[in-house]
Parts: structure tokens; C-alpha cells; sequence
């Protein structure tokens, strides 16, 4: 009598390899192994250790707008290329490209929104769009958002996270620097709160123009802010810099930031804010 004959599994060796593909996630800080959906579900901070991972634009919205409150302003600005600049692939390819990978349009989605049942113009960079650089498009949807809310009196709340100006444009992105803060003073003028709050990385142009101008500056945990990156500065002056320069702690302590809190704590700590300064 033969022994009966081993069957091998039906599933493949590349079925093996993408098996739990995405059911699980190491994080970043402290290297444990944790079920994707309940980073998820805890706006991609790590429970074990506090870790911020990077959080989508659309995540921000609904960690900090009211459910189904935000009313997006010019929604389908997209930029030209009068320069014609191409760095092996031409921009607007470029552009388009990105358009398609991320959904969105451009680097920033701004507009109206209720936080904690208060009216407020929203803005949110999105990373995901080019390093969340600022170019023509992103610097007229700032300036934008500043005099509409200046017109209709509404505090703004700001989140940036973005690589700085964006090459592709290069003196036209320059501008928009000049540009966005001669809004925020008009937005001043008229006595309408601006809260900036500077998510990781908030670097470059955007650091240098309107990200620290707020009349509160709030700083997510262990964010990197700043205008050139540390290796760039330990490069040019050839010192070696203090441990966590350019972080968010670090700001604090040197008078940079008003405030820095865990995401998850943003939304009560900001409404708290406005409360305080809109009454």
C-alpha cells in the first residue's frame, strides 16, 4: 500500500510574501509591530510610544474639523509653467502626474469649517503634493483664505508641513512669500485671530514667511521647523549643533513656539485658544 502522495499548498510563494500585506505596521519609534487599523484609528500616533507618523490631509480634516462642516474654497486652482521648467520630465507632466497619484489638485486645501462648533477658515498643506511646496497656486490659495476670512471675520487655523518654495517656479514661487504675509497683516488689521500650527516637516519658504507669524504658534511633538535642514547648517558654519536643533521642543524652549502638544490633543488645545481670543 503506497503512502499517499504530500500536496503542496495552493497558495503561490508570491501569495506568501504579500500575505498580512498591510494588516500590520512597524512604527517608527519604537519598532513594534502594531494592526494598521489601530494606528488608524489613533490619527497615526503610535499607543506604545507616542510616535507621530505622517498624517494625510484628509486625516487632519477630520481630526480637527466637525463632521461635515468643511466647505472647500477654489477647489480647482492649478498652476501653469511659464518657465517651462523641466528637470528631465517636463512640470506640467510633473504636475499632473501628482494630481493623479494623490487626488488632490494642488500642495493646500483651504476653506470654511466649524472646530468645536466655532466657524473658521481652514487651511492644510498637503505633504503628499510635491513635498507640499509653494508655488503660484498654493501662495494665491494662502493669500486667499487670509482676505476671505479677514472680509467675513472668521479666525484662521492653518496647518503647514511643507519642504519650502517650489523650485519648478522658481521667482514666481518666491513671491508668493511677500504675497501671503501682506494678506495675514490686512487679516490683522481688521482684528481676526490667526493660528499657525507647524506640523513636521515646515521648512523653507513657508517657515520664513507666514508659519511663524501666528498669534499663537502651536508645534506638533518632535515636528522638524525650520528654514535650512540641520545638515545644510552644520555644513555651512561647520559646527556641530545642539541635540534636537530645529525640533519642536527645542523651539519652545528658545521662545520660537507658543505651545506644542500631541496631535490628538490639538483640536481641544486650539478651540481653547480661540475661545480665549475670539471670545
Amino acid at each position: 500500500m503506497a503512502w499517499p502522495e504530500k500536496t503542496s499548498p495552493t497558495t503561490d510563494a508570491s501569495e506568501k510574501r504579500t500575505l498580512g500585506e498591510g494588516v500590520f505596521r512597524l512604527c517608527a519609534g519604537c519598532h513594534q509591530t502594531l494592526p494598521s487599523e489601530e494606528l488608524a484609528r489613533n490619527f497615526e500616533v503610535c499607543p506604545q510610544c507616542g510616535h507621530h507618523h505622517k498624517l494625510g490631509a484628509d486625516r487632519w480634516r477630520a481630526l480637527f474639523c466637525d463632521e461635515g462642516s468643511f466647505e472647500a474654497w477654489d477647489e480647482g486652482m492649478t498652476p501653469g509653467d511659464p518657465l517651462e521648467f523641466s528637470d528631465g520630465k517636463p512640470y506640467g507632466e510633473r504636475v499632473r502626474a501628482t494630481q493623479q497619484k494623490t487626488g488632490a489638485c494642488e500642495a493646500i486645501e483651504i476653506g470654511r469649517a466649524r472646530l468645536d462648533e466655532r466657524a473658521v477658515g481652514y487651511g492644510c498643506f498637503v505633504f503628499a503634493f510635491m513635498g507640499g511646496s509653494m508655488g503660484s497656486v498654493v501662495g494665491e490659495k494662502v493669500t486667499r483664505l487670509f482676505e476671505r476670512a479677514a472680509d467675513e471675520r472668521l479666525p484662521v487655523v492653518l496647518l503647514q508641513s511643507s519642504g519650502g518654495a517650489r523650485m519648478q517656479e522658481g521667482i514666481l514661487s518666491l513671491m508668493q512669500m511677500a504675497k501671503s504675509v501682506a494678506a495675514l497683516e490686512r487679516l490683522r488689521a481688521v482684528g481676526v485671530p490667526f493660528v499657525s500650527v507647524l506640523l513636521h516637516p515646515t521648512t523653507g519658504g513657508v517657515a520664513a514667511s507666514f508659519a511663524f507669524l501666528g498669534d499663537v504658534n502651536v508645534a506638533e511633538t518632535h515636528a522638524l521647523i525650520g528654514f535650512a535642514g540641520p545638515r545644510v547648517i552644520e555644513n555651512t558654519i561647520r559646527q556641530k549643533l545642539p541635540k534636537g536643533f530645529q525640533r519642536s521642543e527645542f523651539l519652545l524652549d528658545h521662545g520660537m513656539v507658543d505651545l506644542v502638544c500631541s496631535r490628538l490633543q490639538m483640536k481641544e488645545r486650539i478651540a481653547a485658544v480661540l475661545r480665549h481670543l475670539c471670545g
